[in-house]
């Protein structure tokens, strides 16, 4: 347990709002509801706080902030919206682009309000211009449940929601298992910020064969009950054909595996396969990459990078800290090529022909045959890999949120399969789908979950209420 929050051990009889699930959110519509006048409470089925949001980079995408202007990027809300649209392949629901778009720099505004503070923006997937801003995800959520509990709300650990009651055509409440059994907490309305369902192999089997030699990770409490809860209440779902894998991740489960993976081939790293080939357009988005990955032979693959682009690690960055993964032996390390390619065990001459004719055709100017002509976001220029020590870092894909789920409203009111509203159902963050679509740009899933929280808590704290208190 984090000092300083505002934990009770007891269930509450009844609230005005209830938020299930301690992300970012929740938290964000936890203090939302909080500000809106209503006593409100967070149910965590775990006995930590922060399910997927503390595993994440901590990149969050926004477009026109003080931290871009003073490192002197140009970006604007329309570009923003270009490329949710361009990255989703328009298969987002617009209203819902647009609603993060009208609200992105407000929700900056109010994060950075209640403590929240962003290092150096960087480049990174999707994004036409720089615009993933890094921060504590651990910090932030710690900020926004004490700014929450300085106006009454309160935070329950261990409190797994079993079921939505519903009653008169309404969610009422929750029931949640105790070790003594059910109860019912009863509430005005209800905020659904479970996270996706990385963790269950059954809702993947179903949802998403496709993802069967891949890694998973993701928090521990990802198991979909938010989105089954609601689903028997005849909501809407829907994405479920876009669920991916990010790429990056070490191949397999490792005690110093942080959960983020590493990205250095938005620093200008090749991926190849383990027959010492190059297989895609490095460019490309992570979860593009990881299902180009999980299509190679033996599902293994290395991003290969010399010092200069271990040069440009960021620690403050999880997915860019290159050197921390050195440090903690996850990186292979070989003083020429050939060496690396004989440590990795790949097939003789196969790594040092395929650098040797990427190495050529950047100096040439030649176009790359895979279509690489820029870095992540199209910002940066690929550079020959020259630079003695080589490194390579085993990669697989790994399944670290769903990015599908609940229809929701631009009210973030859940729809049932009619696309009529669940009376008092709310939802915001992993859980909802119908924002990005066919892919996804760095930085919107906890921009996403920011906006949106927020949103939920306070559209949820406006609801009068209809029960006897």
């Amino acid at each position: 347990m984090i000092p300083g929050l505002p934990y009770d051990t007891e269930l509450p009889e009844r609230v005005g709002v209830l938020v299930l699930g301690s992300g970012l959110a929740g938290c964000a519509a936890l203090l939302a509801a909080a500000e809106g006048g209503q006593f409100a409470v967070m149910l965590e089925k775990t006995s930590e706080i922060g399910g997927s949001t503390v595993k994440s980079a901590g990149l969050s995408a926004f477009a026109g902030t003080a931290e871009q202007q003073a490192q002197g990027i140009a970006d604007s809300v329309e570009l923003l919206r270009k490329d949710l649209l361009e990255v989703g392949q328009h298969r987002n629901d617009e209203r819902l682009v647009d609603l993060y778009c009208e609200h992105q720099l407000e929700t900056y505004d109010w994060l950075k309000a209640h403590g929240v503070r962003y290092g150096e923006v960087h480049a990174a997937s999707g994004q036409s211009a720089p615009r993933s801003h890094p921060t504590d995800t651990t910090a932030m959520l710690v900020h926004l449940l004490k700014a929450a509990g300085r106006l009454g709300a309160r935070v329950v650990l261990d409190a797994p929601a079993d079921r939505l009651a519903h009653e008169g055509g309404r969610v009422v409440g929750v029931d949640v298992r105790t070790p003594d059994g059910t109860r019912r907490v009863l509430a005005d309305s209800v905020v659904v910020a479970t996270g996706g369902f990385s963790q269950n192999p059954d809702l993947l089997a179903r949802f998403a064969p496709q993802m069967e030699h891949a890694l998973r990770a993701g928090g521990a409490g990802c198991e979909g009950d938010g989105l089954l809860m609601a689903w028997q209440l005849g909501a809407g779902v829907v994405d479920t054909p876009y669920i991916k894998a990010t790429y990056g991740h070490f191949h397999e489960m490792h005690p110093d595996e942080d959960g983020t993976g590493i990205l250095a081939v938005y620093k200008g790293a090749i991926s190849v396969n383990r027959e010492g080939r190059r297989f895609v357009d490095e460019s490309r988005n992570y979860k593009e990459i990881g299902d180009r990955a999980l299509a190679q032979p033996g599902v293994t693959t290395y991003q290969v990078f010399d010092s200069r682009v271990l040069a440009a690690s960021s620690d403050e960055v999880p997915i860019y800290d290159f050197a921390g993964r050195e440090s903690s032996g996850l990186l292979v390390r070989g003083e020429t090529v050939e060496e690396l390619e004989e440590r990795l065990g790949l097939p003789s001459g196969s790594l040092v022909t395929t650098v040797s004719d990427y190495n050529a055709a950047i100096r040439a100017g030649t176009p790359d045959p895979l279509g690489r002509e820029h870095l992540s976001g199209s910002v940066g220029t690929p550079l020959p890999l020259e630079q003695a020590p080589f490194f390579a870092h085993p990669s697989g894909s790994v399944v670290l949120a769903t990015y599908c789920g609940l229809t929701v409203d631009t009210h973030l009111r859940v729809l049932d399969v009619f696309g009529e509203p669940i009376d008092r159902l709310y939802a915001a963050g992993e859980v909802i789908g119908g924002f990005h679509g066919a892919g996804y740009i760095t930085g919107t899933s906890i921009g996403k979950a920011g906006i949106f929280g927020r949103l939920a808590g306070t559209r949820a704290a406006a609801e009068e209420s209809e029960l006897e208190w």
